[in-house]
């Protein structure tokens, strides 16, 4: 863990001020608590500028291998947790700086040059929250990957498709995990979608109107693996779209991860019994010992409501904010960084919870059979026979009436009492097994055995197409870091890439 001291100071950037800042003001203003998650980008994007003022001639050789050099180390600091945090430094900006001045002494007072704090703080909040999607988005690809297995593991178990929570349909229930894979699908068009806006750096914008040294933002931005630049200044050090990006991607994210925990904390109940959770995913109750809780999946969809808030939240802070700049941006951060562990740590836990469950095949199949679930294959069936289907749709409706008074479901029935409605059904025997149903729907979407099989290899296809997205991502990640690893004798080889 890093430590954390406090100490006295003079009032940062006061100049022009005659009086030290309230210790209120300065608890209320402070943001290294939480923007301390910032360092590792922090102290990439000022080696990436200090690169750049080197480049091009703003700041001496000298000055900025020693900059490069001292950035290294207070790397190596915060990545061993050897790093001070000291309150009093007020951001993540200032304390790196703080610290490379104790490092290397007068040059550090260079790094600054040409940037405020204001494209400081976009540049690092953009490239943290392009890692950031590209962690959620391989959960994502790895939960898609646990409802590939599970559907093949039970490539032939059927249960009751529901609408209005009612039986309706019997489905596979592969075909059921299936409308889960395309929701998560459409999550990862949000999420490359989220990628691609915020992949644009903003640095060179200075505190709003530009820089008057001569900089290259398009350098800082290909060092550092952006797409390309902000091309407006005001824009660029205000944008916090890419922020309600992330949010909006996650939100809908956890709105699909939700529907599925509802389900299986239903699923699990006696009432339904259609699953049972591995102990590792359970728990107990502290006073009643038969309990085994659904907990995992009542805390997921607990904790939606945790990330629509941060949502709200930031779409609340933005709403009325002129441009450029203001200091209530300083409450996009907390809200954001709490999305994302959340959602990532549900997606831990997600996989491996399902794939350990346990589903009662035999139990599915009997409830699936019940609730006159056959009724509409009946009425398709007469109308084969040349009903038109609102007729065909009242005499199954009548049957239907005519079992629940008599405490009888369709298989139940005589040949005389299906011809008592139809003679058609008594010469021609309607589908009585939920089995025939699925049989009678492989057609594409839907849930006969061979759609399915089908459509379960398109989402694998699927599914690997992400994959390799997800490792050009990783490429691109790893080839700045080796850019910014690479010593001073090694920039022209650098540049000329």
């Amino acid at each position: 863990m890093a430590n954390e001291e406090s100490a006295p100071r003079a009032k940062l950037w006061g100049g022009r001020f005659s009086q030290p800042t309230n210790e209120l003001v300065d608890r209320l203003n402070a943001s290294l608590p939480f923007d301390r998650r910032l360092a590792r980008q922090d102290i990439s994007g000022s080696i990436a500028h200090a690169r750049m003022l080197t480049r091009q001639g703003i700041i001496g050789e000298a000055d900025g291998a020693a900059i490069e050099s001292g950035l290294r180390t207070i790397l190596g600091e915060v990545e061993s947790g050897n790093y001070t945090f000291r309150i009093e430094d007020e951001d993540i900006h200032m304390s790196v700086e703080r610290r490379l001045g104790e490092l290397i002494g007068a040059p550090s007072g260079r790094l600054h040059t040409g940037r405020s704090r204001n494209d400081q703080i976009a540049l690092d909040f953009r490239l943290w929250t392009r890692d950031a999607i590209v962690d959620i988005a391989g959960g994502v690809v790895n939960f898609i990957g646990a409802f590939l297995a599970v559907a093949e593991k039970y490539p032939d178990t059927i249960l009751p498709g529901y609408t209005h929570l009612q039986r309706a349909q019997p489905v596979l229930l592969a075909h059921h995990f299936l409308a889960y894979v395309e929701m998560l699908f459409r999550d990862l068009d949000r999420l490359r979608d989220a990628y691609r806006r915020v992949n644009r750096s903003p640095l060179g914008a200075g505190a709003l109107a530009g820089s008057t040294y001569p900089v290259d933002p398009q350098f800082v931005a290909d060092l550092l693996g952006f797409d390309g630049l902000c091309v407006n200044s005001l824009d660029a050090v205000s944008d916090r779209d890419f922020v309600l990006d992330l949010l909006v991607a996650c939100s809908q994210l956890m709105m699909h991860l939700s529907r599925l925990a509802e389900e299986l904390v239903i699923w699990s109940t006696a009432e339904f019994g259609f699953l049972e959770l591995a102990d590792a995913f359970a728990t107990g109750s502290s006073i009643m010992p038969q309990k085994k809780n659904p907990d995992v999946a009542e805390l997921i969809r607990g904790k939606t409501g945790r990330v629509y808030g941060h949502l709200m939240g930031m779409l609340t802070t933005a709403k009325g904010l002129p441009l450029s700049y203001n200091k209530d941006l300083q409450e996009d951060k907390e809200g954001l960084f709490d999305t994302v562990d959340t959602v990532t740590l549900i997606l831990q836990v997600l996989p491996p919870m399902l794939e350990t469950a346990t589903f009662r095949s035999e139990r599915m199949l009997t409830a699936a059979g019940g609730g006159f679930s056959l009724a509409t294959d009946i009425a398709d069936h007469l109308v084969r026979t040349g009903l038109p289907f609102r007729e065909a749709h009242e005499i199954v409706g009548r049957i239907v009436g005519y079992c629940v008074e008599q405490g009888k479901d369709f298989p139940d029935l005589t040949v005389d009492e299906w011809r008592s409605f139809s003679p058609v059904l008594a010469d021609s025997p309607p589908p009585m097994t939920p089995r025939e149903g699925i049989a009678a729907r492989n057609m594409p979407g839907g849930t006969g055995d061979k759609s399915v099989a089908a459509a379960r290899n398109v989402a694998q296809s699927e599914l690997d197409r992400w994959i390799g997205w997800l490792d050009e991502r990783q490429a691109a990640h790893d080839t700045v870091v080796a850019r910014l690893e690479v010593e001073e004798p090694e920039r022209d080889t650098i540049q000329a890439d």
